[in-house]
């Protein structure tokens, strides 16, 4: 008999979870077990982790900080097995965000999440949130993007977008009135900016990829 695997989504009252879970299950391998949850042991113990998300960035680390040992369990998680992030489960990632006149997140990896409007070289006849079908352009070969051609297109809702310090984590770009970050990976994570659970074909490959990634 294979072995059971268990993949948990990350339940900190944040996020589509019941349509991330039913992507999860229409993809995921006859052994796969998925579970929703809070509790920072089940967690801990899951083979593989999605962090879904959506919202605001002050709301979702007062969420992740309420439950007892959540945040540790996330940041655990995020280092040492095969890690999904989602929309804001990617943007908390990072150091810091203007959003909420600035909020301090998880600090996993060194950038900031910045508003779309507040740059430059912002073109004001793009309509925030960017609400809607957009390509990602496939910066780096990832195990996440397997038969997922480059360009294809995905659902993505929100205002702010990630800008890491290193830049060699950066595997997707998108634009919308200015080329930004939109996936990142490194190690056993990978994150994305838009909804693969929303993203037709495309998100549901992803999420069928993510599956059967061993992290490597």
């Amino acid at each position: 008999m294979a072995t059971l695997r268990d993949i948990v989504v990350v339940d900190y009252g944040m996020g589509n979870l019941r349509s991330v879970k039913q992507a999860l299950l229409h993809v995921a391998l006859a052994n796969t077990r998925i579970s929703v949850s809070e509790n920072a042991e089940q967690i801990a113990n899951a083979d593989a982790v999605v962090f879904p998300g959506q919202g605001a960035a002050r709301a979702c680390m007062k969420a992740l900080n309420s439950i007892e040992g959540l945040h540790e369990a996330v940041i655990n998680s995020a280092q040492n097995k095969p890690f999904l992030g989602i929309c804001m489960g990617m943007q908390v990632l990072m150091t810091h965000s203007q959003e909420n006149d600035g909020t301090d997140c998880l600090n996993l990896f060194a950038g900031e999440v910045n508003a779309f409007a507040k740059q430059p070289i912002w073109k004001p006849e793009h309509k925030i949130p960017q609400m809607g079908w957009n390509q990602i352009n496939q910066t780096q070969s990832h195990p996440l993007w397997h038969s997922i051609e480059d360009k294809s297109r995905f659902y993505f809702v929100h205002s702010y977008f990630v800008s890491p310090q290193d830049k060699n984590m950066i595997a997707g770009e998108t634009d919308f009135g200015l080329n930004y970050c939109s996936a990142i990976a490194q190690g056993s994570l990978f994150a994305i900016q838009a909804h693969p659970e929303k993203s037709a074909n495309a998100g549901l490959q992803l999420l069928r990829n993510f599956c059967a990634w061993n992290g490597e």
